[in-house]
């Protein structure tokens, strides 16, 4: 690669990875947790002792946007990006910018399920079932965790490649 791509350095590629990544998770995050709450607060207005009960469902989408967070702090932590002074090739920015994406595009497409499918889950809680709520939920959240795991991973394996 030259010195530029799309003509952004190295640096600018990886900090727009981690960037991207905490932004499109949270933006999910954020939608998920509105459809959630929509719903919840109506339940909640017609009996408010429910509300132990639909908390978790209102703020599981959220975790999305943690993990996106997350993202972003290990690529200024791993890539040394806090102090500024560092000079990332841009094979090594686009690389790193690749490495986030999972965890960005995931995180934004299943905070947003996850919000819907936690609304639906609110409607058991409602009706005073006593099936778990949350399992309906917990299932979208575990390929927001597979893209953050495959994100860390390819991080560190980024990580090791550019130190060694």
């Amino acid at each position: 690669m030259s010195e530029t791509f799309l003509g952004m350095a190295g640096t600018q590629w990886a900090l727009l990875g981690a960037g991207v990544a905490a932004i499109l998770a949270g933006v999910g995050s954020a939608i998920g947790i509105t459809a959630a709450s929509s719903l919840i607060s109506g339940v909640l207005s017609e009996d408010d002792t429910k509300f132990g009960q639909l908390l978790p469902l209102a703020a599981m989408p959220g975790t999305q946007g943690i993990y996106g967070f997350i993202v972003a702090v290990l690529v200024m932590v791993f890539f040394d990006l806090l102090g500024g002074n560092v000079k990332l090739t841009t094979e090594a920015g686009v690389a790193i910018f690749m490495a986030c994406l999972p965890t960005g595009f995931l995180g934004l497409v299943t905070a947003i399920y996850q919000g819907r499918t936690a609304a639906a889950s609110a409607g058991i809680v409602a009706a005073g079932k006593r099936a778990p709520a949350l399992v309906f939920p917990a299932l979208v959240e575990t390929y927001a965790i597979f893209a953050l795991i495959v994100t860390i991973l390819m991080l560190l394996g980024l990580q090791q490649g550019f130190a060694g």
